[in-house]
């Protein structure tokens, strides 16, 4: 959509989806739709709105259920469509997710909706914008609410505490959040360390973690979805971290400085993604 400097325009409309809110902003264009998503600016006066609405169309007919990427299948098919660059077919993409035809199918067709992936007239999908669909599964895809989350203190800090974990040779886990993105694209130092186990308890101990309610530097996450795990990588003198595409969605609903944390990691991958993908 080109930009429309010489006059302005806005788009009132009963729903936008966040692809078309995307795509309208980038041209410099408001809009207001009626379930209160707006953006509407102006250099003379100098004025700007904005603020957040549905991200769903809640008119949507019964005959048509409305899309998510909340599930298992589509944390599944979003992985594999960002890690492994495409074009794919939906059989192909099933092998590689190991999500079922039907899932991917339903996946595919919802992120065509909302414009995050082209169908190829040979029938292959294609995704124009990693980023775009990273922040569309974020917003149903939250690190905190979807995983049982502990919460732990390091007594003798972050450093030894990896030092312990690097030497934990029968540990199964992955780091994600600001330790594991220093691996690409490091923000500041780590205050807290999020990690991802099969069994909290159990790496708490060997690990000498002390469990807490208030002060944690360490959080424990038993995944919902074994996929946030899958394809990690060694990094960091010998830590296992999870997948970037991993680490920047877990990040973008992180707590305090995180979704800058996930702004920069982003910024990297962008330039390097024959790195990682």
């Amino acid at each position: 959509m080109a930009q429309v400097p010489s006059r302005a325009c806005l788009v009132v409309t009963r729903y936008l989806a966040p692809a078309d809110r995307t795509r309208l902003d980038e041209a410099g264009i408001s809009y207001i739709d009626a379930t209160g998503n707006m953006r509407v600016r102006s250099s003379s006066p100098a004025f700007f709105l904005s603020d957040r609405g549905a991200d769903s169309d809640p008119w949507r007919g019964p005959g048509r259920p409305r899309g998510t990427l909340k599930g298992e299948p589509a944390a599944k098919v979003v992985r594999a469509l960002v890690d492994i660059p495409g074009p794919w077919r939906v059989r192909e993409l099933a092998d590689i997710s190991r999500a079922s035809v039907g899932s991917v199918y339903r996946v595919m067709q919802f992120l065509e909706e909302q414009e995050l992936a082209e169908r190829l007239p040979d029938r292959q999908f294609l995704v124009p914008d990693w980023v775009a669909l990273l922040r569309r599964w974020s917003d149903d895809y939250q690190l905190l609410r979807t995983n049982t989350v502990t919460r732990w203190i390091a007594p003798r800090g972050l450093s030894d505490l990896l030092d312990t974990v690097r030497e934990d040779k029968e540990a199964d886990y992955a780091v994600t959040g600001s330790v594991a993105a220093a691996a690409w694209a490091a923000y500041a130092p780590a205050r807290s360390a999020m990690v991802y186990v099969r069994n909290a308890e159990r790496e708490a101990a060997k690990w000498g973690l002390r469990g807490t309610e208030a002060g944690a530097n360490v959080l424990l996450i038993e995944p919902k979805y074994p996929v946030v795990m899958e394809r990690a990588m060694s990094a960091l003198e010998g830590l296992t971290v999870a997948r970037p595409a991993q680490v920047a969605v877990d990040l973008m609903t992180g707590p305090g400085r995180a979704p800058a944390e996930a702004n920069e990691l982003l910024e990297w991958m962008k330039a390097h993604e024959q790195s990682w993908r």
